[in-house]
């Protein structure tokens, strides 16, 4: 917390040149905005909004509250000093050009979350959990099976949904252990990270990179062994320190229920469709998403149809047939009402204020040290570990509102670092927070910190990794 702090108190100090364009196509000088009240009162609220969001778990508020309070406030000062300035019209286009990308990455969000609540209530996920679970398998086995499956199934199904079904089988399967619950849920939030860093779908900067067009769908393979060896490092040293105990195999059974084997077909229709509007149309990824939601209600419409007519009520009072509860049946926008509308506008509130920050000069300023001064390299490796600190959105919509001008093989080393760097510590992402939730007093930020310096060495040899293997393209 501090550390963040520090940070974007260095901002605060910093001043530097930026030009914002304006809608009639003329440039207003922000190199004094940086010092101006209205800026660094904008820098202390977002300061302020963030350390609410930090603190979401103790004080029980929306970690969405405070950074929409703070966007449309921030978005305020920056039209009235635009307006001050004699150019009503520059902070409209800025806003404007915010909330077009908000608007793409919370369509193709909105879509992928559907999906995953829709398999999720045919029962995928828990069919899953109920098999790894009913197997018997020793600590070790469960711990490195989690693990790979955690590193495989977060490029598709995204590292928060991934971490939350792996750490419900640590937990069913340690049960009262604590160390080892505690082992298997570190290593998992590790694997969850590092798969979804090699895949647009595995994580929201992931996603942010590809939306912007910067690296292509093929190309985020390039980071797979870093990514792989990220997850491996620290897992090697874990290893040890699992018990080789035997729990006893629970009896758990469930069934997927009708229809979910082809949702997961069209979930994987969709993504193909996603990437293939955006490699051969040249068309957003989000707007194939929206196509793909199109599958799924159609067959939404099929599956109600086909749950209602398996309901075969007998109406005869006489007859001894009777039915206490109706099926459920299957309804898409059931599933649209369960997405994670708190985390779709946190992102809204991320993305404007960071759009506001960078009108005032600050986002320029810190671009010109970190990328001219300090070198692509090392300004790299610095997002990675700031996003285990403050959260890798706000860092990488920061580094793609900068847009620094540096080779591919350096954008794929941001993509990695932003995307691993939040494992070094519990709070640094999603996985890590959801599954403090979910073991809570079991899985800390204190457990977590303890093998933070292994950690730190799978960050550094992912990052050598893909210094040695992508040394062509950087």
């Amino acid at each position: 917390m501090k550390l963040a702090l520090s940070f974007v108190g260095f901002l605060a100090i910093l001043t530097g040149t930026a030009m914002a364009s304006s809608s009639s196509g003329h440039a207003v000088d922000t190199s004094q905005l940086g010092t101006s009240f209205l800026g660094i009162f904008s820098l202390i609220l977002f300061v302020g909004a963030y350390s609410l969001v930090i603190f979401e778990e103790q004080l029980h508020l929306r970690k969405s509250k405070p950074v929409l309070m703070a966007a449309g406030l921030i978005w305020v000062f920056v039209a009235i000093t635009f307006s001050a300035m004699g150019n009503t019209h520059a902070a409209e286009q800025a806003i404007r050009h915010n909330l077009l990308e908000y608007a793409e990455l919370f369509l193709f969000l909105l879509c992928a979350m559907t999906y995953i609540n829709s398999m999720d209530e045919r029962n995928v996920f828990q069919a899953l959990r109920s098999w790894l679970v009913s197997r018997g398998f020793s600590f070790r086995v469960v711990f490195w099976l989690t693990g790979l499956l955690s590193f495989f199934i977060s490029p598709i199904a995204d590292n928060l949904t991934t971490a939350l079904l792996m750490g419900a089988v640590a937990m069913a399967v340690g049960g009262s252990d604590k160390k080892f619950v505690t082992i298997a849920c570190i290593n998992i939030v590790i694997a969850a990270n590092a798969g979804g860093a090699f895949s647009p779908f595995g994580d929201i900067t992931t996603l942010m990179v590809w939306q912007k067009g910067i690296v292509e769908f093929s190309e985020f393979f390039a980071i797979f062994l870093p990514s792989l060896v990220n997850w491996l490092v620290p897992a090697a040293f874990m290893h040890f320190a699992v018990a080789k105990k035997q729990p006893p195999a629970a009896k758990e059974t469930k069934k997927m229920k009708l229809g979910a084997k082809r949702i997961i077909l069209l979930f994987l229709c969709t993504i193909a469709t996603a990437v293939s509007f955006h490699n051969f149309l040249h068309l957003p990824p989000a707007t194939g998403m929206m196509l793909g939601l199109g599958y799924l209600g159609f067959f939404s419409f099929y599956l109600k149809k086909v749950e209602n007519r398996n309901y075969d009520i007998d109406d005869n009072p006489l007859s001894h047939q009777t039915y206490h509860t109706k099926p459920d049946p299957f309804d898409l926008f059931r599933k649209v009402a369960r997405a994670e509308w708190d985390t779709l506008l946190f992102f809204y509130g991320v993305i404007l204020c960071v759009g506001g920050l960078s009108q005032f000069g600050y986002l320029a300023t810190v671009s010109a040290f970190m990328y001219h001064d300090l070198g692509p390299t090392t300004a790299n490796v610095l997002v990675g570990i700031l996003s285990a600190i403050v959260d890798n959105i706000p860092v990488m919509f920061a580094v793609l509102t900068m847009l620094p001008d540096m080779s591919h093989g350096q954008w794929l080393l941001v993509t990695l670092t932003a995307g691993v760097g939040g494992s070094l510590l519990s709070i640094g992402s999603a996985a890590g927070v959801a599954l403090m939730g979910a073991a809570r007093g079991t899985y800390t930020f204190g457990a977590h910190l303890k093998w933070t310096p292994v950690i730190a060495l799978g960050y550094g040899a992912s990052i050598i990794v893909h210094l040695i293997v992508n040394a062509k393209i950087m």
